[in-house]
């Protein structure tokens, strides 16, 4: 397989590290050609994309990767905007082209056994007994609100994946106003869900640790951010021969299995789904609802809203339609005043156009109804394509 790279990072730089060790060719022509030459599938089958030197006209240059279909490999989070990832999302429902995030923490056995175990304790079997906890603490040398925030995009990955998703998300411990986010913490919540914490804490090395605690024991996972570093499984039911498992690698397969039609529907490490990009944007949106939280210092209710063009076509008519109404209303007033002041004054036409004033209302409001209309004669001439 033949990757072109469009930026680095160390999540990037080991995903082009596995593609070196196996074999395929990196083409980093952007340097002298630039990224247009990604544009064409014959310079290379997928394209890398690392979040270092991010900027505006990368995020151009990744919208147009997407509006031609072509695959990528991206690292998570690339823009820190909700707006733009579904935006993305959208984009590439209608061109059709792959987007793997670099969200490779889920792929671990260790993630799926994990889910496994809370399962069985919340059945009230298993070994842990009733659960009591679920933390995740994250440890990072760089605890500025830009920094936090990211981490805290990745590992919302995770709760979704082992926990389900969340309904409410309450933040607190960090000022929206700061620069330096050490004490943040979020706590994810729902009805039918056990609560979880996440937290920031310091920590020369950056690496996540999970501990579920029951009445009768608990368990603790670290996951090093150090592609090389191997995760390790402590307390009840530990394993004797942790697994190994190349992040790298494992998204090189999700691609492949994607290339060659075959999915992916699971992981071939866990048995759990890969990240979808439609995963990467939610966790972007979860991360972008933190300072939100602070800011109303309260918890935020999520609505799982689904993104999609009907989904903006129906939002923009709602407005539109509460906007149509408020100038209606504005109209009436505008034209009694006008007719009377016409009637007074012997100006007919003032009072002509004081009069008009149905019509244009009936205009206006048969446009609108007209609008409700794309919705079908855009699918239908897909259907025809």
């Amino acid at each position: 397989m033949r990757l072109g790279i469009l930026g680095t990072d160390r999540w990037a730089a080991g995903v082009a590290s596995a593609a070196a060790a196996r074999g395929d060719v990196l083409v980093d022509e952007v340097r002298e050609t630039g990224w247009e030459a990604f544009l064409d599938a014959t310079t290379c089958d997928a394209v890398l994309v690392g979040s270092d030197g991010w900027t505006p006209a990368r995020a151009d240059a990744v919208r147009t990767l997407v509006q031609v279909g072509r695959p990528l490999i991206v690292s998570q989070p690339l823009e820190f905007s909700m707006l733009w990832a579904w935006e993305m999302e959208m984009i590439r429902r209608d061109a059709g082209g792959p987007i793997v995030p670099i969200l490779t923490a889920r792929l671990h056995p260790f993630v799926a056994r994990l889910r496994e175990v809370l399962e069985t304790a919340l059945s009230g079997t298993g070994p842990l007994g009733t659960v009591e906890s679920f933390v995740l603490e994250r440890r990072q040398s760089d605890r500025s609100r830009e920094a936090v925030l990211a981490s805290l995009s990745r590992d919302a990955d995770l709760v979704r994946a082992i926990v389900g998703e969340p309904a409410k998300l309450a933040a607190m411990g960090a000022s929206i106003d700061d620069t330096d986010w050490n004490s943040l913490t979020v706590g994810f919540s729902g009805p039918d869900l056990v609560p979880v914490r996440w937290q920031v804490i310091g920590g020369s090395e950056g690496s996540l640790e999970i501990t579920l605690r029951g009445s009768q024991g608990l368990i603790v996972v670290a996951m090093p951010d150090d592609p090389e570093g191997p995760y390790r499984w402590s307390g009840a039911d530990e394993p004797r021969d942790p697994p190994a498992f190349d992040p790298g690698e494992t998204i090189l397969q999700v691609l492949d299995a994607i290339l060659h039609g075959e999915g992916p529907h699971q992981s071939p490490e866990n048995g759990l789904p890969p990240a979808t990009w439609a995963d990467a944007a939610r966790a972007v949106e979860l991360a972008d609802t933190v300072p939100r939280s602070l800011t109303r210092g309260r918890a935020i209710d999520l609505h799982r809203e689904e993104f999609s063009e009907l989904g903006t076509f129906r939002g923009t008519m709602a407005s539109l339609g509460c906007g149509i109404i408020l100038a209606a209303l504005v109209l009436v007033v505008l034209a009694a005043v006008v007719g009377g002041v016409a009637n007074e004054l012997g100006w007919d036409f003032g009072g002509r156009i004081a009069g008009a004033w149905p019509i244009v209302a009936l205009v206006v409001l048969g446009g609108f109804l007209v609008l409700q209309l794309l919705p079908l004669l855009v699918a239908d001439h897909r259907r025809h394509e």
